[in-house]
């Protein structure tokens, strides 16, 4: 049977008939879709990891234990799994591992575009690159099969075209039930110098072993046409290369990038007139083809930012540009990235904007379009305010920073960085901004919902008990949609000289309210309405940033969208005529 499916449904469809037992994952942009498609498959036991580490460090030990394991993130999650990585690549495995990477040229939803496929070379461990939804199928079964033949996990690179296009899939016939192999104690389970000393030399004789596979493997296959020009190319970059020049040139497809087998690139080569490397991001191929004495164009030629494109490669390559339809991008409006109507954090940034003399320290999520003065990285959201809060201390200009971050992210990796302000007595106040589910990438479970990712009810995760356990003694939680109370919490929160933790708990609005939900924060959702009598536009309400709200310069008054609305009350309380109230049923 065919299916058109996005890689990533491709990618759990693979995991279903090369046998997997275990998925583990955190949720991130483009690879969040490949657990969430898992967890249909019965037969594959999967979870949701509190961060990235742990879900390559419960797939190694799944994989230790003798089952198939897969662990995938997006391509910053790598960074935070990198020390298990690197060690699992000198223990190897028992049963088989996946590592996937789900890289963003591009940056369509992230904070850098960093090229994962230096992590295989680093790690040394092989590596595959799917170019369409069938091949990241099949590669599934690939991986799983070189990483018990070679005794490594195997990593599969991704990349946000990969994941997220459809293509068309021929299934397979069924799931391939691989018995679990049975797990035996060995040293290389327990790498101490020693015995790491012994494991560093069988990575490199499997690198050997591995490379002379790429050099036959069919996953590195040459396709002819024209000799004029030859394409070396892998992934989506080869779908680009081959829609731009098509039967013009010849192509040899790389399915399996690392080790590169510089044997068959050499004789592929040899026999064409001119040959070019087409990569997205950073130039390795082409510097490892470079080293090996080969000539070719690439990075001098195609750009090392940014997502490629056919039009990209066109205008590089060939110097012609496409036709395209002819607009005048001046009167396109912007269309910059907005709260919903009725988030729960517009309340707390509204009133956090007023504070003077303070530095605000974001993190990675919706609140990422707080007003914000830095941003780095999952979890650093406190450790980065800590760290400037020290140094604004020694200089006496009484600056003072708060840190914020969600409730996921603070099980992800924020709980030590609240544990480094609370050891080192750091006056600074730390936010959870607390909307009772992990928000941007799209509503998926964490250790503070309730449910595992199977809707499964399990121990929830109390913030206020993880802070008071942590050493934080000043706590308060707060309703964010009600203006006063903001106020005055912020207010008390900066009056301590040591860490004070801040709980803004209330639901997204895009929340499906579980039962627990329904009880504690009751039916809330309404409609607001505008008094045209009362309103005077000033745009008070305007300036908050809802979308629900709309000025008309015709009447100079505002009006209120009832299609986005849900009654937040934000908008009553910042009116200072009283020209907006809840609609009466």
């Amino acid at each position: 049977m065919k299916c058109l499916l996005t890689g990533n449904e491709a990618i759990a469809r693979g995991a279903w008939e090369a046998g997997v037992h275990y998925a583990s994952a955190y949720p991130g942009t483009p690879s969040t879709e490949i657990l969430e498609n898992i967890t249909k498959y019965k037969e594959i036991y999967s979870e949701w990891a509190p961060n990235e580490k742990v879900a390559l460090e419960s797939a190694i030990g799944a994989a230790f234990a003798g089952g198939r394991a897969i662990a995938s993130m997006k391509h910053v999650g790598l960074n935070v799994a990198a020390d298990p990585l690197f060690t699992s690549a000198y223990t190897g495995v028992n049963g088989g591992l996946i590592v996937i990477s789900a890289d963003d040229p591009g940056l369509h939803s992230s904070q850098d575009e960093q090229d994962n496929r230096y992590y295989a070379r680093a790690a040394k461990i092989g590596m595959l690159e799917p170019s369409d939804s069938q091949e990241a199928k099949d590669f599934v079964k690939v991986a799983l099969e070189l990483s018990q033949l070679l005794d490594m996990p195997i990593m599969m690179r991704l990349t946000t075209r990969i994941c997220h296009s459809k293509s068309v899939v021929q299934l397979g016939e069924g799931r391939t039930e691989v018995p679990i192999v049975p797990y035996v104690k060995k040293d290389k389970f327990n790498p101490i110098p020693a015995i790491s000393k012994q494991l560093h030399s069988k990575v490199e004789k499997n690198l050997r072993k591995l490379e002379e596979y790429a050099n036959t493997t069919p996953l590195n296959t040459v396709i002819w046409g024209s000799k004029k020009v030859g394409i070396v190319s892998a992934g989506a970059a080869y779908q680009y290369a081959r829609e731009v020049y098509g039967d013009n040139a010849s192509y040899l497809k790389l399915g399996l990038t690392f080790p590169l087998p510089i044997k068959k690139i050499r004789e592929f080569a040899a026999q064409v007139e001119h040959l070019i490397v087409v990569e997205e991001l950073e130039p390795i191929m082409e510097t490892e083809i470079r080293a090996a004495g080969i000539p070719c164009t690439g990075k001098d030629k195609i750009p090392n930012e940014g997502e490629l494109n056919p039009d990209i490669l066109r205008k590089a390559l060939l110097g012609e540009v496409h036709e395209s339809i002819e607009y005048d991008a001046s009167v396109v409006a912007n269309r910059p990235p907005v709260m919903c109507a009725g988030c729960p954090h517009r309340g707390f940034f509204l009133e956090l904007h007023k504070l003077k003399n303070t530095v605000f320290v974001s993190d990675i999520g919706c609140y990422g379009l707080a007003p914000k003065d830095i941003a780095i990285c999952m979890g650093g959201g406190f450790s980065v305010a800590h760290g400037a809060q020290k140094v604004f201390n020694m200089e006496g200009s009484g600056k003072r920073c708060v840190g914020m971050m969600g409730d996921s992210t603070f099980f992800h990796s924020g709980m030590t960085s609240m544990l480094e302000a609370v050891y080192n007595r750091s006056n600074v106040l730390l936010v959870v901004l607390d909307n009772r589910i992990t928000g941007m990438t799209g509503h998926q479970q964490n250790p503070g919902s309730g449910f595992t990712l199977s809707e499964d009810p399990t121990n929830i995760t109390n913030i206020e008990d993880v802070a008071r356990a942590l050493g934080v003694k000043h706590i308060k939680t707060i309703n964010p949609l009600k203006l006063d109370e903001v106020k005055s919490a912020l207010a008390w929160g900066m009056d301590f000289e040591e860490p004070a933790v801040l709980i803004t708990r209330w639901p997204c609005v895009l929340k499906k309210l579980s039962q627990a939900d329904q009880e504690e924060f009751g039916d809330y959702k309404s409609v607001n309405v505008v008094d045209p009598d009362k309103c005077i536009g000033c745009k008070a309400c305007v300036r908050t940033g809802c979308p629900a709200l709309e000025y008309h310069p015709d009447t100079k008054k505002v009006v209120i969208d009832h299609a986005q609305c849900v009654g937040c009350d934000i908008c009553t309380q910042v009116c200072p005529k009283n020209a907006i109230s809840r609609e009466v049923k």
